[in-house]
């Protein structure tokens, strides 16, 4: 099997297990009451990222599956991204959700990458588009995520964010 697939598959079991826990943290969050903020947009978070996966595969395809020149630093902030994404979860715990859900009475997570950066986990996802492809030489793929995934973050998922949040800072 290629290096190629074996991220490949990594990565897509990784969204896949991420889903399982944050439907589980959802079911238990709007069991004592959570509310959910932006679920208008969430079909376009999801639309980006399995958009992405094909674009992905299909460049890679096309292109071929050899390793990019410079992968190693490429595939270096791929493997930062996934330690600060691990960490993120962690700080977040039994919080952490692919859908911004607003717990009424809990506090705001200031813990561990959440002390410094507002939304590490945008981060990881912005360095991920941008790293995960260009190991493999797949810049069109690199490039237009990079660009749809910050735009919408940008002006849409981050103020919904921010507003949900302020919501449970001022209860």
């Amino acid at each position: 099997m290629s290096l190629f697939f074996l991220v490949f598959t990594f990565v897509v079991l990784q969204r896949l297990l991420e889903v399982i826990y944050a439907r589980s943290n959802e079911k238990r969050m709007r069991a004592q009451g959570a509310i959910e903020f932006g679920a208008e947009h969430y079909k376009w978070i999801v639309l980006l990222h399995v958009l992405f996966f094909v674009s992905l595969l299909a460049e890679v395809f096309y292109i071929g599956m050899d390793l990019a020149p410079g992968w190693q630093w490429f595939f270096a902030g791929f493997l930062i991204a996934q330690l600060l994404r691990v960490w993120s979860l962690a700080s977040l715990g039994p919080f952490w959700n692919t859908k911004i859900l607003v717990l009424p009475g809990a506090s705001k997570v200031k813990r561990g990458p959440y002390r410094w950066i507002p939304h590490p986990n945008y981060v990881v996802v912005a360095m991920e588009i941008a790293s995960l492809p260009l190991i493999f030489g797949a810049w069109r793929t690199a490039l237009i995520f990079s660009v749809a995934n910050a735009l919408l973050l940008l002006f849409i998922r981050i103020p919904a964010e921010e507003k949900a949040l302020e919501r449970l800072e001022s209860q």
